[in-house]
């Protein structure tokens, strides 16, 4: 998911939906909890909104805790 929204910010949750394989609405549970994470910020412009995939925040995980978000999108998108 978070690849998704790193290449397109402005994609409404529906089509990200769409192209993981799983419901709108659990979709909109991950990116809430994405968010409380801090890593996405939601940011509301017109009707519609803007994400932000927080690329300088480092993983959860003790073990790689020295690797960014961004480390991960780039190690996946080869």
């Amino acid at each position: 998911m978070l690849i998704v929204l790193h290449s397109d910010p402005d994609m409404v949750l529906r089509e990200v939906a769409l192209r993981v394989g799983i419901t709108e609405r659990g979709v909109q549970r991950i990116v809430q909890d994405l968010e409380d994470e801090g890593f996405i910020r939601r940011e509301k412009v017109g009707r519609k909104n803007h994400y932000q995939v927080m690329t300088d925040e480092s993983l959860r995980h003790s073990l790689e805790a020295h690797c960014t978000i961004g480390d991960l999108l780039k190690l996946i998108s080869g």
